[in-house]
């Protein structure tokens, strides 16, 4: 492969810190955040929101292009917007994310010899000397609010306490309010609140496909690939996860030299990412399901994401007629194929209207379960005879 050919064309836009120029499926949060700042902000109100959901729900993407679209729309009631972006997680005390805000207002202190109330009088001088909306994002907040916080308290007040004009998002993947007290609570009213649902295995591929539009070559993987990456990662929502194989399927491809991110670069970035299955677990499966996982294995070495089931039993039939094993009934073969997905080892998705359905495998590249079953199944026939 040319490097002319390379197929992660922005690889820097598959980092986890990077926020997308647009938001797929959380357009409609992202848009009802904004309405609700920009009419607090215009008339000189603060507004404060708590935003949680789990990992890969989009929560931290959501409000650093809340922040960075409230500074590009400009002025509000003559002052200027200014965003500050705070992860509690590496700054998990009060001072320490003083530390922080003070540097946003262009205030600079030594780590150690002034105490909270000393550093929030500096704060205020700072906001003083330069008026403005200071929008402050605490992302993963618990680590910061179960520490006993009072600087949650101090900026939700920030006008009853002569700090300013300031705006409180908290981010977390709980909700924050049993560990909040009593007056921080109510600055977080009932509709200041916002819960991300996990994205759907749809979702997660419509998510999939814009991030392979701006980070991978045109036209470098189908579809097909970014619903089996989807449908990897649905269990959890996580598009995170669904971004960070893509990321590894993409060099596995370019490892191999393909033109082409394909199933089985998908397989081969998922069992390295996530390893669920050892080739001590294909000990305990039986000798239909080891030869049903073989047609599988070897179905999907020529196929690639899925195989219909009519096509796997046709496969099938030929494997144990290869092996020299009697034929496995209808019944017997859709029994084993159930009691695989039943262990996690194939999926199985309906079929369209009329077809049969489509059995697919995200465990381990098929090549090398090829490898090991082949081995396995010889075993069982040397047994055998």
């Amino acid at each position: 492969m040319s490097p002319s050919a390379r197929i992660l064309a922005n690889e820097e836009t598959l980092d986890p810190s990077y926020v997308p120029p647009r938001l797929v499926h959380r357009e409609t949060e992202l848009a009802l955040l904004t309405k609700r700042f920009r009419e607090a902000l215009a008339k000189g109100i603060p507004y404060h929101c708590l935003v949680t959901g789990g990992v890969g729900s989009g929560k931290t993407a959501l409000v650093r292009r809340l922040g960075a679209d409230l500074e590009r729309a400009g002025r509000l009631r003559d002052l200027p917007v200014r965003v500050t972006y705070v992860n509690c997680w590496r700054r998990a005390s009060d001072r320490t994310v003083m530390l922080d805000l003070l540097r946003s207002v262009k205030v600079s202190l030594p780590d150690r010899g002034y105490s909270l109330s000393e550093m929030l009088d500096v704060f205020e001088q700072g906001i003083r000397r330069t008026p403005q909306h200071l929008v402050i994002l605490l992302d993963e907040a618990s680590a910061l609010v179960k520490q006993e916080t009072k600087l949650v308290y101090l900026l939700s007040r920030s006008h009853e306490v002569e700090l300013g004009s300031i705006s409180l998002v908290l981010v977390a993947s709980e909700d924050l309010f049993p560990f909040l007290d009593a007056a921080s609570r109510s600055s977080f009213g009932v509709t200041h609140r916002l819960a991300l649902s996990p994205y759907d295995r749809e979702a997660l591929a419509d998510i999939l496909e814009e991030r392979a539009r701006i980070a991978l070559r045109p036209g470098s993987v189908d579809r097909d690939v970014l619903e089996q990456i989807a449908r990897i990662a649905a269990p959890n929502g996580d598009a995170r996860f669904a971004i960070e194989i893509l990321g590894g399927a993409a060099h596995a491809a370019e490892d191999v030299g393909a033109d082409s991110v394909l199933a089985e670069h998908v397989r081969r970035a998922k069992g390295s990412l996530l390893p669920t299955m050892a080739e001590s677990h294909l000990e305990s499966l039986s000798v239909n399901q080891l030869g049903v996982l073989l047609a599988l294995s070897r179905s999907l070495k020529r196929r690639g994401v899925a195989v219909p089931s009519q096509k796997l039993r046709a496969n099938h039939a030929a494997l144990v007629e290869e092996l020299g094993a009697p034929p496995m009934s209808r019944t017997t073969f859709w029994r084993t194929l159930k009691e695989l997905e039943r262990d996690g080892l194939v999926t199985l998705d309906p079929g369209a209207s009329g077809e049969s359905s489509q059995v697919g495998m995200d465990e381990l590249p098929a090549s090398l379960l090829t490898t090991l079953l082949e081995e396995r199944t010889g075993g069982a026939r040397s047994r055998k005879a």
